[in-house]
């Protein structure tokens, strides 16, 4: 179990950041980007739950999707080596992709059909989650970055969940437009 009782450590004041596993590395490293844009992405989401109180169905789903993206966060700042650890590395797994596909198609279910591209707009909750959504799209494009640096590893779980959850919070930002009702959509050249 994680226990916080100080805050600041003053270690970071030289501009390296601890992972989990021990090593430093600079703050502004891929890796570091990558988690600290999943913390951002579940900051973005938080701020959409402030909107979602009245679907508890979503709303739910919202709150375990938080608490995957610190397992996500922790992966992440925990990589794999060929070294043995003291401890069990808290990993993204199959099952949590499982899970949010299933969120997926029950909120995608009941959603009016699709013929333009949808504006990132409508409800305050449809337009926080479109939010959440592009910044989650960032961390996945940290995240492939990640993979495919020589030295780095990534979890093919990890990529899996990160992709799905930018479809989620899609399929979520169009379920809080009353079911997609109330999407605002694309008109190509409307203003020229």
């Amino acid at each position: 179990m994680v226990k916080l009782n100080k805050i600041y450590t003053k270690t970071g004041d030289d501009g390296t950041t601890g992972l989990v596993s021990g090593p430093r590395r600079p703050k502004h490293d891929l890796r570091v980007e990558s988690y600290g844009t999943i913390d951002e992405t579940n900051s973005a989401i938080g701020v959409a739950r402030l909107h979602t109180a009245d679907m508890p169905e979503l709303d739910a789903m919202l709150m375990r999707i938080q608490n995957d993206l610190f397992d996500l966060g922790a992966d992440l700042s925990a990589p794999e080596t060929d070294d043995p650890l003291p401890y069990e590395p808290l990993c993204i797994i199959d099952n949590q992709v499982s899970r949010i596909e299933h969120d997926i198609d029950a909120l995608n279910a009941g959603l009016e059909p699709l013929n333009s591209f949808v504006l990132p707009a409508g409800s305050p909750s449809s337009a926080h989650l479109h939010l959440a959504r592009t910044i989650a799209r960032r961390a996945e494009r940290l995240m492939v970055a990640l993979s495919r640096t020589k030295g780095e590893r990534v979890s093919p779980a990890a990529l899996k969940y990160v992709n799905r959850l930018s479809d989620f919070l899609f399929v979520a930002a169009r379920h809080a437009n009353d079911r997609g009702r109330a999407d605002v959509l694309w008109v190509p050249g409307k203003n020229r």
